[in-house]
């Protein structure tokens, strides 16, 4: 609800689904008035339990509430990223594939700070040959033994490593069966819900983009840098 460039932070992520062409769009929350701001621009909204584990868990009550068809996509934008790119919430949405029996996907984008493969708030992530996630931490994976050490911060990487980027996509039959799975002692460790989904067996497919989106607001600061650039934008489409 903090105001960016003058509107509630909840209402510029509603205008990045809307760039994206999405269908149909909801925002499920558990507070009253994030509902009560997103219905006076009509966008529906739907009141959900205050006591899930996270985000996926939420989507799956909007999916039973709403009766969606168990092949219906569905695209998990978070109420905090107010500069995703209409394209990634679209290269999210391609990543499901009932063919190959892929029903989630994510997205992941080359490290290219060294810094950043040491830092546990970027996610890490490993794919196997056919881009489906093998397992994501917040540490350093792939460790390189022989070339990290007590300065490899400060070192270039020697091959690719992958940042993943917080935002899925997965069919609505998905979303029943991780609503009945239990939460997960790997998941708890690491606080990443994404590694229930492996815990589980599923097939989680990684589409790897160029460049990492501007990151979204966790602190007090990143609510400044998120308004400069909104502002900047808006700037520059009025001189347009």
């Amino acid at each position: 609800m903090r105001l960016l460039a003058g509107k509630p932070m909840i209402l510029h992520v509603c205008d990045r689904a809307l760039e994206a062409g999405a269908e149909e769009i909801i925002v499920a929350t558990d507070d009253h008035r994030i509902f009560d701001t997103v219905e006076s621009i009509g966008i529906q909204a739907v009141m959900t339990d205050s006591d899930h584990n996270n985000g996926s868990e939420r989507i799956a009550e909007v999916a039973r509430i709403c009766g969606w068809q168990a092949n219906a996509i569905v695209v998990n934008l978070q109420g905090d990223e107010p500069l995703i790119p209409a394209s990634a919430i679209q290269d999210v949405a391609k990543g499901v594939d009932f063919e190959t029996g892929v029903e989630v996907a994510t997205l992941a984008a080359p490290i290219c700070d060294p810094h950043d493969v040491f830092n546990p708030n970027v996610v890490k992530v490993v794919l196997n040959f056919r881009g489906i996630a093998m397992y994501f931490s917040r540490a350093a994976i792939p460790w390189d033994r022989d070339q990290f050490g007590e300065d490899s911060p400060a070192h270039g990487l020697r091959g690719e490593y992958l940042r993943h980027i917080g935002m899925y996509a997965y069919s609505v039959g998905f979303l029943e069966r991780y609503a009945e799975w239990k939460p997960t002692l790997l998941e708890s460790v690491e606080l990443l819900e994404q590694l229930r989904i492996l815990w589980y067996g599923e097939p989680l497919k990684v589409n790897i983009i160029e460049q990492a989106p501007e990151p979204g607001v966790d602190i007090e600061d990143d609510l400044k840098r998120v308004e400069r650039i909104l502002k900047a934008r808006q700037q520059g489409h009025t001189k347009a």
